[in-house]
């Protein structure tokens, strides 16, 4: 039940607000994709890749650290369930652009992503304190210090994710002849 509820609660909302965010600019100076180029090109496929591993070795550490403080299973399974939906919620803002930083993206290009993403939270926050769905899901409310952590961590996929669009830049500038 809780992963159906992540993929509701966080890509539902987000994913309808990413399609309405609007071009980076300069397309119609890059050179068209190859037709034979896959949808899942060399970049996607990176992104993707990078991601996945970062948030599956972020929650199982997060995990175990939990289940090795003595937290009872039902709070590590809601700790790591906060975790995942705030990892799908940075992932949507790092999705805006496959190579622009999001420090130079204004927020006010596309209300629709932070608008979704908050909504998600919301949802997620109102499932942990309304009586029948946070029994059907097994959640129960997390302290201050849980959700600073947890933000934290989810902050790491940011980081990553503007670490590699640096290098993507740095990977597609253009050649200087001598």
């Amino acid at each position: 039940m809780q992963l159906l509820w992540v993929n509701l609660v966080t890509n539902g909302i987000q994913n309808v607000a990413l399609a309405f965010e609007p071009g980076e600019g300069g397309e119609l100076e890059r050179p068209p994709r190859p037709p034979r180029e896959p949808i899942f090109n060399r970049l996607m496929l990176e992104r993707t890749l990078a991601s996945a591993l970062l948030m599956a070795g972020v929650a199982f550490g997060a995990y175990r650290w939990m289940l090795g403080q003595g937290w009872p299973l039902h709070q590590a399974q809601n700790g790591v369930l906060l975790l995942l939906v705030l990892f799908e919620n940075v992932q949507a803002g790092n999705s805006r652009s496959e190579t622009t930083s999001l420090f130079t993206l204004s927020p006010l290009r596309n209300r629709l992503p932070f608008v979704g993403t908050a909504a998600a939270q919301l949802m997620h926050i109102a499932a942990m304190y309304t009586p029948g769905l946070r029994d059907v899901l097994h959640l129960e409310g997390v302290s201050l210090e849980q959700w600073l952590v947890s933000l934290g961590l989810a902050l790491t996929l940011f980081l990553v994710s503007e670490v590699q669009k640096v290098l993507i830049r740095w990977r597609m500038r253009p050649e200087v002849a001598p």
